[in-house]
C-alpha cells in the first residue's frame, strides 16, 4: 500500500472515530431533554462541557490532569519492567513458575481498593504509593501476555537457533523477544488501561489532587457535571495511551 492508500485509510479513521464521537454526545443530549432529567442527576455534555471549560480558565485542569497522568506513566512503567522481568524466568524455569505463580494468582484476587490503603499507610500519601497501586494492577496482564508470548515459540525455530549455535542471549534477542512481542502488546493495551484505574484508586484512597481527587470532590458537593468531567478525563488518558501503544506496536511489529 502506497503513501496514499495509508493517508486515506488515516482519515477514514479518524473520520469514523469523530462521528462516534458525535453521535454519542447527540444521544446523550437527546436523553436528558426527553428524560427532563436534573442536572445533579443526568447533566448534559454542554454542562459538564462548561464546568471543564471553568476548571481550565481557573488552571486547575491541567494540574489535576497532569497529577494523575504523572501516577500513571510511572505506575505503568514499573508494573511492565517487573512484568517483563518475572515474565521470561516463569516461562522457562517450571520449580520457579510453581514456587511464585500461587502468590501471584493471589495478589490478583485481592481487590485493588483492599489494597490501597495499606500501601498508603506503608509508604505515606504522597506520589509513591499510588504510583505502586497504579503498577500492582498493570503489571498482571503484562506478565501472563509475556509468559505466553514466550512460551509459544515453534519448536522447529528453537532447534534453528541450536544447530546454528546461537548463544542464550542471541537466541532471546533475535528469537524470543521478536516473536513474543505482538502478545506482549496484547497485555501492554490491557495493562495501559488498568493502570489508569490503579491510579484513580489511589487518588480516592488519599490525594491532594489528581482527577480522582476532583471525582470525589465533586461527589461531596454534588456537583455532578464535575463527575462527569473527571470521568471524561480518566477515559481521555486511557486513549492517549492506547493509541500511543498502537501506534509503537504498528511501529515495531508489523512492518
Amino acid at each position: 500500500m502506497g503513501i496514499h492508500g495509508w493517508a486515506s485509510q488515516g482519515l477514514r479513521g479518524w473520520a469514523t472515530r469523530l462521528g462516534g464521537a458525535v453521535g454519542f454526545l447527540l444521544l446523550w443530549s437527546l436523553l436528558v431533554r426527553l428524560g427532563n432529567y436534573p442536572p445533579f442527576i443526568l447533566p448534559g455534555p454542554e454542562r459538564v462541557a462548561a464546568r471543564l471549560w471553568a476548571l481550565a480558565r481557573e488552571g486547575a485542569l491541567w494540574r489535576h490532569w497532569w497529577a494523575t497522568a504523572l501516577e500513571v506513566g510511572l505506575g505503568l512503567g514499573l508494573g511492565v519492567l517487573v512484568g517483563l522481568a518475572l515474565a521470561y524466568p516463569l516461562a522457562h524455569w517450571r520449580p520457579f513458575e510453581r514456587l511464585v505463580a500461587p502468590y501471584l494468582v493471589a495478589s490478583q484476587a485481592v481487590p485493588i481498593v483492599a489494597v490501597a490503603p495499606l500501601l498508603i499507610i506503608w509508604f505515606g500519601p504522597g506520589l509513591l504509593a499510588r504510583v505502586l497501586v497504579s503498577a500492582l494492577i498493570a503489571f498482571f496482564p503484562v506478565l501472563v501476555a509475556a509468559i505466553a508470548g514466550f512460551r509459544h515459540i515453534p519448536a522447529e525455530w528453537r532447534e534453528l537457533f541450536r544447530s546454528l549455535r546461537a548463544t542464550r542471549w542471541q537466541t532471546f534477542w533475535k528469537l524470543e523477544w521478536p516473536a513474543a512481542l505482538p502478545v506482549i502488546f496484547g497485555g501492554l493495551k490491557i495493562g495501559a488501561t488498568l493502570s489508569v484505574i490503579g491510579a484513580f484508586v489511589g487518588e480516592l484512597v488519599s490525594a491532594d489532587r489528581g482527577i480522582g481527587f476532583l471525582i470525589k470532590q465533586g461527589q461531596g458537593l454534588y456537583d455532578t457535571p464535575l463527575v462527569f468531567g473527571g470521568i471524561l478525563l480518566l477515559a481521555s488518558q486511557a486513549l492517549l495511551l492506547y493509541g500511543a501503544i498502537t501506534a509503537l506496536e504498528h511501529r515495531w511489529v508489523r512492518r
